[in-house]
């Protein structure tokens, strides 16, 4: 009996162990990759850097833009003099061994994302750099990122760039075809620019003065940046409804705007006396014209009240005739003239008094309260009629009491239960707020209280006017009354 032949496509655990395999090895590889395929002779190399720059292990070594090798490792080392500095090690193809001594290298950007890589500069030396060798520091140039040349820019100033850069972005966005053209245009305009650049660089025309005084222009027009944007948003508005009526109206009136210029060149001279004229009228009229603006309610009133008052004054005329007749015999009447006489000289001799008499009425309300009390007098009453109240004073007793002899004045004598009623006073003239009474009072009803040492109350003894303000408050008086000035 024939043995059969075993096959490896019969066992599923071994092709399965097998795919394993080459999946894990496909992996290695792969992963490997950057840092040199395996099993492939390599020139290997050093380079001192003053920075690696974010370079990494497995980034490209490149040599005019070509691929010859990997970066292996990148490690830090710190020299005798403080400094720190990164050693990179370099796996190069066979097919540029050896390079140059003086070789130079510099770590590049190979993306906007940051992805780096290192350019490799053969030098000219007829030395080759043995394989372990290492290029020094010296041959090594400073890498200036992107980013670090912004850097060196202020804050403002980058934000400005990046302004900048997104609206010229825009700008050009999708009109090549316009740059094209421009670009085709430009020959004829630079050969005529070079007079034009001359005499902007030129120290009379001041360039550098026009520029400065623009900064300082637009440092002025900065804060209301945003209100002139919107000005010209609404200007957008107003020139969109304009163009409505652009045509004929605004046509008409720009095409006839010549002949009308014209007209007034020559009838300017003409009418420019009128003009003057008329000028210095409206200056001389302004007054006026202002103060009819003030008094123009008070005319228009007396329009309405004077328009009835007129149509009643034909009846008022007739009645005129007979009343100035009248007035005129009672003029020519010789006693009417003697009565009018006495009662102008009665006027003259009255004001003196009635000025200093009036105020105790008008101010201090005095007629007002005597008339009051004297009607409070008389209130009770009965059947058989009204009564008088009244009240019995006795003088007090004592020495130099007001009820009997006293060598002076009554000053306090007396007994215990009329001291405090013992005391003289007497103020004939008292201010009642007249004309050269000083100060303006109604002193009467208004004396200063005063306390015994027994605690009784008293009038403080005064010959006279009593010191002091007694104020112009009485009782029962009106404001007009309170704010009346004597004249």
């Amino acid at each position: 009996m024939k043995r059969r032949r075993s096959r490896i496509s019969a066992s599923p655990v071994l092709v399965g162990a097998i795919t394993a395999v080459i999946a894990v090895v496909s992996v290695f590889f792969s992963y490997n990759a950057n840092k040199g395929l395996p099993f492939v002779p390599t020139y290997k190399v050093k380079a001192e850097l003053p920075s690696a720059a974010s370079l990494v292990s497995g980034n490209e070594v490149r040599i005019a833009g070509v691929r010859v090798g990997v970066i292996s490792e990148v490690n830090a080392e710190q020299l005798d003099d403080g400094r720190s500095i990164a050693v990179a090690t370099i796996k190069l193809d066979k097919s540029v061994e050896p390079i140059p001594e003086d070789s130079t290298v510099l770590v590049r950007q190979r993306s906007a994302m940051g992805l780096k890589y290192l350019l490799l500069t053969p030098g000219k030396s007829d030395q080759g750099l043995k394989s372990g060798g290492t290029l020094p520091e010296s041959q090594a140039e400073e890498p200036v990122d992107m980013d670090q040349w912004f850097n060196m820019f202020q804050e403002p100033v980058r934000k400005a760039i990046q302004k900048n850069l997104a609206e010229y972005g825009g700008g050009f966005a999708a009109r090549g075809a316009d740059i094209n053209q421009l670009i085709q245009d430009l020959p004829p305009l630079l050969r005529v620019a070079e007079p034009v650049a001359k005499n902007l660089s030129s120290r009379q025309t001041d360039l550098h003065g026009f520029v400065r005084g623009l900064a300082q222009a637009a440092a002025e027009v900065a804060p209301v940046a945003e209100t002139q944007a919107d000005m010209f948003v609404q200007l957008d508005t107003t020139f969109t409804a304009l163009a409505e009526v652009a045509r004929p109206y605004i046509q008409d009136s720009i095409t006839e705007g010549v002949p009308a210029e014209l007209a007034v060149i020559r009838n300017g001279p003409r009418i420019r006396p009128f003009l003057l004229s008329s000028a210095r009228f409206m200056k001389e009229l302004y007054p006026g014209a202002r103060a009819l603006g003030r008094s123009a309610p008070i005319v228009a009133d007396s329009f309405d009240i004077g328009i009835p008052v007129l149509r009643s004054s034909p009846q008022l005329y007739d009645q005129l005739a007979p009343t100035a007749r009248s007035l005129r015999r009672f003029g020519e009447n010789a006693s009417v003239n003697d009565g009018l006489n006495t009662l102008i000289s009665t006027q003259k001799i009255l004001t003196p008094l009635l000025r200093q008499v009036t105020p105790s009425q008008n101010v201090c309300n005095y007629v007002a309260l005597l008339l009051r009390n004297v009607a409070s007098a008389t209130s009770p009453s009965n059947p058989e009629g009204n009564w008088v109240r009244a009240v019995g004073v006795l003088p007090p007793l004592g020495p130099n009491a007001e009820g009997g002899p006293a060598a002076t004045y009554a000053q306090g004598g007396g007994t215990y239960q009329t001291s405090n009623l013992n005391y003289l006073h007497s103020n004939p003239y008292p201010n009642t707020a007249a004309p050269g009474q000083s100060p303006r009072e109604c002193e009467p009803g208004n004396a200063p209280e005063a306390w015994n040492t027994q605690g009784n109350w008293v009038l403080a003894p005064q010959i006279g006017n009593y010191p002091g303000d007694s104020g112009i408050v009485t009782e029962n008086q009106s404001e007009k009354q309170l704010n009346w000035v004597t004249k």
